[in-house]
């Protein structure tokens, strides 16, 4: 029976263990519920990114039924948004807790069904007080969100459907030239291994974080997922050993005499694996590395039964070789005075920006 009781609010990570519990539950059974809404993401973006004082306006509302289960959780954070990527100058605003900075796609909330109501007032009450800014929603959030939101920006996250098995992706073409790839790698005593979750220790993170770096380097291209990120990835690792025996961050090693030379980084989540980052040294790059680790890690998921290997954000071509086809992730702003007024006309002109073809075009 679902009473019109209102949500206990926690204002700290240090959340009962039932609470936890009944959150990851909940994601769970979510058809659209990923990993970046598990508790494990998100506690863990508060006890280390939010840890400086950005997260100190943070707060769990969790709604329970007369038995005590866990029926629905929103995370949000007040914090501030910037308003150009260039200049010191931000609004105040209420946004989901665990997006934004740490890079996580398909955020949003869980609420059971007859829940979900309740939820939206919240929501709605909640952006009365101050712009609500929600990026990188999964589209199944849609019916929580208050009257007058505005969708403001999408981001394409490419999804391989692995159903048919490893075998069936790509064109026959493709196939082949990961089939020489691999002969070339074996010739260079490179070998591919699969290291599923609660195998993995903080020496990996520390791995991937070295070779993608050396390896953005070598593109002359910045990166943010540098050592100011690990804090936040040793936490899920840590957190991770209280979900399920196959659920959290796993890794695709390729190694060539005892040394890890190439590296993706993911979340299995359910039937599906987020593919986060991934690095490898320059010096095999000729031989097509980057691409037979990616290869690899999906002939892995495929191996194990799962459905789905989920690129994240991104348009680059090399996912569609792997035959993903688009979902796309929604940002929204309800906006509330002169911050919500700044943040609408941030947007605006994106969108306008983006609208505008190239000179040549």
């Amino acid at each position: 029976m679902v009473t019109a009781q209102g949500p206990e609010i926690h204002r700290t990570p240090a959340l009962p263990a039932a609470v936890v519990d009944g959150w990851r539950e909940l994601v769970a059974a979510d058809p659209a519920g990923s990993w970046f809404m598990t508790p494990e993401w998100v506690l863990a973006w508060w006890e280390t990114l939010g840890a400086g004082g950005r997260a100190g306006g943070a707060e769990i509302a969790v709604w329970r039924g007369s038995e005590g289960r866990v029926e629905a959780v929103v995370p949000l954070l007040r914090t501030r948004e910037r308003l150009h990527p260039r200049l010191p100058l931000s609004a105040p605003v209420l946004t989901a807790l665990g997006s934004g900075p740490g890079a996580a796609d398909h955020c949003g909330f869980v609420a059971l069904p007859e829940r979900r109501a309740q939820v939206g007032e919240f929501l709605a009450a909640r952006a009365r007080g101050g712009t609500l800014w929600l990026p990188d929603l999964d589209p199944g959030q849609r019916d929580l969100l208050p009257p007058g939101a505005r969708r403001v920006a999408l981001a394409a996250c490419p999804r391989t459907d692995l159903s048919r098995g490893f075998d069936a992706i790509g064109s026959r073409q493709f196939r082949a030239n990961l089939r020489r790839y691999g002969r070339k790698l074996a010739a260079a005593g490179v070998a591919f291994r699969w290291v599923p979750p609660k195998e993995a220790g903080p020496e990996l993170l520390d791995t991937v974080l070295r070779l993608h770096g050396v390896r953005r380097a070598a593109m002359g291209r910045p990166t943010t997922f540098d050592d100011r990120r690990r804090a936040l990835h040793a936490r899920v690792l840590e957190r991770s050993a209280a979900a399920g025996p196959e659920q959290g961050p796993a890794f695709l090693l390729a190694e060539r005499g005892g040394q890890v030379v190439g590296v993706l980084y993911g979340f299995r989540w359910g039937s599906a694996f987020a593919y986060y980052q991934i690095g490898w040294e320059p010096e095999l790059a000729e031989l097509r590395l980057g691409t037979a680790v990616i290869a690899e890690a999906v002939r892995a998921c495929a191996e194990q039964g799962l459905s789905t290997f989920d690129f994240l954000r991104g348009t680059e071509p090399y996912k569609y070789r792997f035959d993903a086809v688009d979902r796309f992730d929604e940002s929204w702003l309800v906006p509330h005075g002169g911050s919500g007024a700044l943040l609408g006309l941030k947007h605006r002109l994106k969108e306008r920006r983006r609208a505008v073809p190239e000179e040549g075009e």
